[in-house]
C-alpha cells in the first residue's frame, strides 16, 4: 500500500483537508482525484511536520482548515514550512444535500475534497501584530460580559432577600448600585453582597487598563488613517472606529458595501423560488459583537444626521418596527464606511432635500 501510494503521488500535488480538535487532528490525503491516505494524530504540529517530511517529502503540499478555536497559529506555521494553507470559514463549506452523517474524518474527506475542486472560500488572515493587538479589544468585550453577569448577580441577590424594595425593575444606574452599596445588612448578606461588589470594581479597573492600552493601539500608523476616516462618520468615536478597524482589517477585499453588510450578518435571508420571493430578517452572521457596535453607533447617529433620520423614519413607517429601522440605518452606516475607506475621504453630513 505505502510503495503504491508513493507511485501515486510522487513529485505531485496533494491536497490534505485537516479537521482539528483540542486532542487530535483527523487528515485525508488526496492526489489524481483519489484518496490515498486518512490518518489520525496528536494535535501536536511537530507530528504534522514529521509526518508530511516522511511520507510527501517531493510533493507540494496544500492544506485546508476550517477556521474555529484554534486560531491562524497553524496556518502561519505551515506557511513558515513552505507548506500552501487555506483557512476557509466554516459556514461556506460545501457539502452534499443528503449528507446526514457529521464526524471528524468526514469533515477531513470533504476538505480535501473541495480543496482538489477549488470549491472553496478562504479567510483572510492578519498578519500576528494585527492579531494580537486585537485580542485587546475582544478581551475588553468580555470582561464587558463578565461585568454585566456580576451586576446582575447583584440584582437578583436583593431580589432573593427582598431588598429590592425602591430600586427599579428594569436596568439599574451608577446611582441605583451606589444606594445598594449603602444598604445596612447583617453580617452574611453584607459579607456576600461586598464580595460581588469586589468582583464588580476589580473587573472595571482591569477594563480601565485595557481602554488605554487599545488607545496606545489606535495611535499607530498602521491603523491611524483607517480610525480617523471612520470616526469622521456621525455616530462613530475613536473607540468604535479602532475596534472596527482590528475587526474588518483590510476592506479593500470587500467589492462592495453591500459585500460588506453581508460579511457583518446585515443583510436579510432570503428564500425565494420561482415567483415567490420571501425575505426575513437578517442572517445574523458573523459576529454579534460588531453588529451591537453598529446599532449603538446607528442609534446615536440618527440623533445628528438628518439624512440617516430621514432612513429610520422611512423604514419606521413602512415597517412599523424602530429595531427593523435601526438596522435599516446600521446598513447604511456600514456601506458609507466602505466607500470612505475606498476613497480616503473623510464624512461630511448631508442634508434632506
Amino acid at each position: 500500500m505505502r510503495k503504491m501510494r508513493d507511485y501515486v503521488v510522487r513529485g505531485k500535488e496533494v491536497f490534505v483537508g485537516l479537521e482539528d480538535s483540542k486532542r487530535s487532528w483527523k487528515l485525508c490525503v488526496r492526489c489524481e482525484g483519489m484518496i490515498v491516505q486518512e490518518i489520525s494524530m496528536p494535535a501536536e504540529y511537530g507530528n504534522l511536520e514529521s509526518y508530511f517530511g516522511r511520507c510527501y517529502p517531493e510533493c507540494r503540499i496544500r492544506v485546508m482548515y476550517e477556521a474555529g478555536f484554534s486560531g491562524f497559529w497553524l496556518h502561519d506555521l505551515l506557511q513558515a514550512s513552505g507548506v500552501d494553507c487555506v483557512v476557509t470559514p466554516p459556514h461556506t463549506v460545501t457539502e452534499e444535500k443528503a449528507n446526514k452523517i457529521k464526524t471528524d474524518k468526514v469533515d477531513a474527506r470533504r476538505l480535501a475534497l473541495n480543496l482538489e475542486k477549488g470549491d472553496y472560500k478562504s479567510c483572510s488572515v492578519p498578519d500576528r501584530e494585527h492579531r494580537e493587538d486585537r485580542q485587546v479589544s475582544r478581551t475588553i468585550s468580555q470582561l464587558q460580559r463578565d461585568i454585566t453577569a456580576n451586576r446582575n448577580r447583584i440584582r437578583k441577590f436583593l431580589d432573593f432577600h427582598g431588598l429590592n424594595e425602591g430600586f427599579p425593575s428594569g436596568r439599574f444606574t451608577k446611582g441605583d448600585y451606589q444606594r445598594v452599596r449603602n444598604l445596612s445588612l447583617s453580617h452574611p448578606l453584607q459579607v456576600s453582597l461586598q464580595a460581588l461588589f469586589d468582583v464588580v470594581d476589580k473587573l472595571e479597573e482591569l477594563k480601565g487598563k485595557l481602554l488605554l492600552e487599545l488607545k496606545a493601539i489606535s495611535e499607530k500608523d498602521r491603523y491611524s488613517r483607517s480610525i480617523e476616516i471612520k470616526s469622521s462618520v456621525t455616530g462613530i468615536g475613536w473607540l468604535t472606529a479602532i475596534r472596527l478597524t482590528l475587526e474588518w482589517g483590510d476592506m479593500s477585499r470587500f467589492g462592495s458595501g453591500k459585500k460588506l453588510s453581508s460579511y457583518v450578518g446585515l443583510t436579510s435571508r432570503e428564500s425565494s423560488s420561482g415567483d415567490r420571493v420571501h425575505r426575513g430578517r437578517i442572517t445574523g452572521q458573523g459576529s454579534g459583537m460588531v453588529r451591537a457596535w453598529l446599532i449603538q453607533s446607528a442609534w446615536r447617529a440618527i440623533t445628528k444626521d438628518p439624512v440617516l433620520l430621514e432612513k429610520f423614519q422611512a423604514v419606521r413607517r413602512n415597517s412599523g418596527s424602530k429595531k427593523k429601522a435601526i438596522v435599516a440605518v446600521a446598513r447604511k452606516l456600514v456601506v458609507r464606511l466602505h466607500s470612505l475607506e475606498r476613497t480616503g475621504e473623510l464624512y461630511q453630513i448631508g442634508t434632506v432635500r
